[in-house]
């Protein structure tokens, strides 16, 4: 499901091989003399619907002089048969082309009744028409998925200070508008510590930068209250990144990112299997709740 592969040396050596002139090619195929020179020098290549002709120019098999690795699908079959996109409106007896856009980018499928002037048009059976449409679905899907995994992959680093790591919790963790005050949280760390331990005020310095190495028993509470581990108040990177990518893949999941969370992107160490598994759990909640969320 690959385009052909344009080579600009073979193309040159064909040529030669074969004493027809760059002018010769580019009279056949209606394109200027610099745009044949420039395939062959390498600064700029052909459109795939191009490649037929110059086969047929060259004298050469569409195959041997442009192989392709894998089945067609339907852009394939389309460019093996010399046509562009726009032309194939009066193909199928359409105002546009938008059906066969669809179509081949994996959105919409094609009408049945579209099916037998297209394999006409482009050379195969209607049976070899669908199979390629298939493989257009096919890869449309394989990239979206790339394409999620790449927005989850492509974030800031691990947050470092204890500032960074408590504005990571409140921003990523709750909806908007909902995320407790220094006060709320004040309360919590008091209450799980037994007695007085820290103001709103203390709070607000370690929130913010200004204040920093709080008692042990303030970080307890903290990660208490923010349902993580106290480990991912410790300054090692290594123990921070662990907690920080499942708190990313858990936010992905919940904007409909993601279906299932995967340790993408990760060191040897990786999250541990009980985290990815509290993470898929979560994301199989989200579906529950939410099916189309995350489709």
């Amino acid at each position: 499901m690959s385009a052909r592969r344009f080579d600009r040396a073979r193309v040159r050596s064909v040529r030669r091989a074969a004493e027809i002139s760059q002018s010769d090619v580019a009279s056949a195929l209606g394109a200027a003399d610099s745009t044949v020179a420039g395939w062959e020098l390498g600064s700029s290549v052909p459109d795939a619907e191009k490649l037929p002709a110059l086969a047929r120019v060259l004298k050469q098999r569409l195959d041997d002089l442009f192989p392709r690795d894998g089945l067609p699908d339907l852009t394939d079959l389309r460019c093996d048969a010399g046509l562009y996109r726009y032309e194939m409106a009066p193909v199928i007896g359409t105002k546009s082309d938008g059906p066969v856009a669809g179509a081949e980018q994996g959105v919409r499928r094609l009408k049945d009744r579209y099916i037998p002037a297209l394999a006409n048009a482009y050379g195969v059976t209607g049976d070899e028409l669908k199979r390629a449409q298939e493989r257009s679905f096919v890869k449309a899907r394989g990239e979206e998925e790339m394409d999620q995994a790449a927005a989850v992959a492509a974030v800031e680093e691990p947050p470092r200070t204890l500032a960074a790591k408590i504005t990571l919790i409140l921003e990523r963790s709750y909806p908007a508008g909902t995320a407790p005050g220094d006060e709320e949280i004040t309360e919590a760390v008091n209450a799980y510590a037994g007695s007085q331990v820290i103001t709103a005020e203390e709070i607000e310095d370690l929130r913010t930068g200004r204040g920093e190495d709080p008692a042990p028993v303030v970080l307890e509470g903290l990660a208490h209250f923010f349902g993580v581990s106290r480990l991912y108040f410790e300054p090692d990177d290594a123990v921070a990144r662990q907690v920080y990518e499942g708190l990313r893949l858990m936010s992905a999941a919940k904007q409909g990112k993601v279906g299932r969370a995967r340790a993408r992107g990760l060191g040897a160490e990786g999250l541990p299997a009980d985290v990815l598994s509290i993470l898929n759990d979560l994301a199989t909640e989200l579906d529950k709740a939410d099916p189309e969320a995350n489709r």
